[in-house]
């Protein structure tokens, strides 16, 4: 029991609709029905996935969030290095088969998608890649984490233009949002030695790239018109968020902690606004 709660929290329980969500409304919303490879890819982008992204992370992460103040929680385990092992082989055990079978009920296009999806989970984090420590290509990487499921849906059944437009508004939304949570860890990525966004052209800038990407991700929402106006509205509270930290500096940088803390609820209400007007648009 212990080694399966240690399991479960490195997965990041908290984490886990972010994923889970794109997939499943991005196949249901562009034509998919609840059939087989809808299940099996809930499944798997709602826990395994998460394992393996997040258990990646913090085994080769380990050096550094032991001196990172916030790790320890829901935000990442700081797990001894005795199940270290553990925590690889599991998460790649309960990935593989997943993958398997998604493969198998795909096509060629949608198999190089998810291997593509899967590569970039691992190159965030893993030795000899390490995308986390290049600046802004660990924005772009992360924000792939989470539109990775979409995209795979998209590949496996298609998708609209104005799915597309919502694929990129999330990409931006997630590069933002990565960047947004990196000013709170400046000083532990800099002692670690991690090349980050924030480490690179500090706080206050990152603070200020993260307001510009929050409102062109609502612009581009807004573009697709109708009901999705109310998801853009709902976007720029993620503008007004971060606009709050608008002259940090590298040295209050820990500030942003409160930031990060109000973007983890309003991944809630952001999250309901999306569903009640995906409900709603396909009901009118």
């Amino acid at each position: 029991m212990n080694r399966l709660k240690l399991l479960f929290v490195t997965s990041r329980p908290i984490s886990w609709v972010n994923t889970a969500y794109p997939f499943t409304a991005g196949y249901l919303m562009m034509g998919g029905g609840v059939d087989t490879r809808l299940i099996i890819g809930t499944v798997f982008f709602l826990i395994p996935y998460n394992l393996l992204m997040y258990g990646i992370n913090d085994v080769f992460d380990y050096e550094s969030d032991i001196n990172n103040p916030r790790k320890g929680g829901v935000e990442g385990a700081v797990t001894p290095k005795r199940y270290h092992r553990l925590i690889i082989m599991a998460s790649v055990g309960l990935t593989l088969p997943g993958a398997v079978a998604l493969a198998l009920l795909g096509s060629l296009s949608s198999v190089l998608v998810l291997i593509g999806v899967l590569f970039f989970v691992l190159a965030y984090s893993a030795p000899g890649l390490r995308f986390k420590e290049i600046a802004f290509l660990d924005s772009v990487t992360s924000s792939l984490h989470f539109v990775g499921p979409l995209l795979y849906a998209y590949s496996l059944v298609g998708a609209s233009t104005a799915g597309w437009i919502a694929a990129s508004a999330f990409f931006v939304w997630g590069v933002a949002s990565q960047a947004f949570g990196a000013v709170q860890d400046v000083e532990p990525d800099r002692a670690a030695g991690i090349g980050s966004v924030a480490t690179v052209i500090g706080a206050r800038r990152t603070v200020r790239f993260a307001a510009a990407m929050y409102l062109l991700a609502a612009g581009l929402v807004a573009l697709i018109g109708g009901v999705a106006w109310i998801v853009a509205a709902a976007g720029l509270l993620y503008v007004w968020s971060v606009t709050r930290h608008w002259n940090i500096t590298d040295q209050t940088a820990s500030s942003a902690r409160a930031g990060w803390k109000r973007f983890l609820w309003l991944n809630y209400v952001a999250g309901a606004v999306v569903t009640i007007v995906c409900v709603a648009s396909v009901t009118i």
